[in-house]
């Protein structure tokens, strides 16, 4: 993708003195409650008014959106309080009604980034549009699927892209409802940074009130903004009830987020540190996360030895992973001496694990 800067133009035409913020219900129920929470918002820092009005779930039988009669309603919310709406488009017939209907944005969700065959639909569809597209990553940590998502969007002389970091699925039990992945988004972001990234806590997270901590460790890791599902009784909403907030809560969650501002070479020292200290933090807590899985795996072999009274320190194979190990490290740029020292520790720990249950 050549002049990628072009990308980035849609945003800075905006002029904004914060993140981009996009804002409003996960889906749009009905005209009454999609104009309640579009006059909620409409004088806060929120720049484009979201509502998904077709909605694809997992599972038939769930609601499904209202489907084009939302576009209307978006309509009205444009014209009573002057904001920009957006919404997601799946396929080629949404893209030509929300088109067709002036809607100002359009993103395409993670389920369809997803289809190499449906993003080349909903690119042909898109060609030479002027505005902006947003592609969110696809449900599995696919950097290249990802990529070439937006590359076909691009390649359609669609130019006013972003990009929205949404997480990722996995069968693991964890604390987010989509694991995020930060190291893909910081490597989409070195590979390319004039592409506007936005973050999505709500769908990250699952849960409305780890939304401000998700949104914050974006901003350090420089995103461009985010976007939050508000709805103004989100306990009764028709859709992903837990991860919504009020309007009022997201006001407060935007004051309270720390902004980094680049007004000076110290500021732009700062930003740059603090940036670099939070990827060494994103990547601080996986070392945290898979030492904990390797010793979880450590826990049953321990079992399984004592299941065939195995003694624990098998000589050859840990030879053999040091071995393995060192010749790794050296292609990462880690000295041998460091490499020992680190596997030994983790060693240890996994004859400690397994010596704690041949011998509890």
């Amino acid at each position: 993708m050549e002049n990628k800067k072009e990308m980035r133009t849609w945003l800075d035409d905006l002029n904004l003195d914060h993140p981009l913020v996009i804002a409003g219900p996960c889906s749009a129920e009905t005209e009454e409650q999609v104009l309640k929470i579009a006059h909620e918002l409409k004088d806060t820092d929120v720049n484009y008014f979201r509502a998904g009005i077709w909605k694809p779930r997992t599972r038939p039988g769930n609601f499904e959106g209202v489907g084009s009669l939302g576009l209307k309603w978006l309509q009205t919310v444009q014209k009573e309080t002057g904001m920009k709406v957006c919404t997601e488009v799946a396929n080629a017939t949404h893209v030509k009604l929300a088109l067709e209907h002036d809607v100002d944005l359009l993103w395409i969700g993670a389920r369809s980034t997803v289809s190499p065959f449906i993003m080349q639909e909903i690119a042909d569809a898109l060609e030479g549009t002027e505005k902006p597209v947003l592609i969110k990553n696809p449900v599995n940590p696919d950097l290249s699927l990802w990529l070439g998502g937006i590359e076909r969007i691009y390649s359609s002389g669609v130019k006013n892209i972003g990009a929205i970091h949404r997480g990722f699925s996995t069968y693991q039990k964890t604390k987010y409802r989509n694991i995020p992945e930060w190291q893909l988004a910081i490597e989409f972001q070195n590979r390319f940074p004039d592409i506007p990234l936005i973050n999505d806590p709500s769908h990250i997270t699952g849960r409305r009130d780890m939304i401000f901590d998700v949104s914050q460790e974006a901003l350090d890791l420089n995103f461009d903004g985010l976007m939050i599902e508000t709805h103004h009784d989100p306990d009764n909403a028709w859709s992903d009830a837990a991860q919504q907030v009020t309007p009022s809560t997201l006001v407060q969650i935007m004051r309270d987020l720390k902004i980094k501002k680049e007004t000076d070479a110290e500021a732009e020292y700062v930003s740059a540190l603090n940036n670099l200290r939070a990827q060494i933090d994103v990547v601080d807590n996986q070392i945290i996360e898979l030492l904990g899985k390797r010793m979880q795996a450590a826990d049953g072999i321990g079992a399984l030895k004592k299941s065939r009274n195995v003694a624990v320190l098998q000589s050859k194979r840990w030879n053999e992973i040091l071995g393995n190990m060192v010749l790794e490290g050296e292609q990462h740029g880690l000295s041998e001496e460091f490499v020992l020292r680190m596997f030994k520790a983790i060693h240890q720990e996994s004859i400690n694990h397994q010596e704690k249950i041949i011998n509890g």
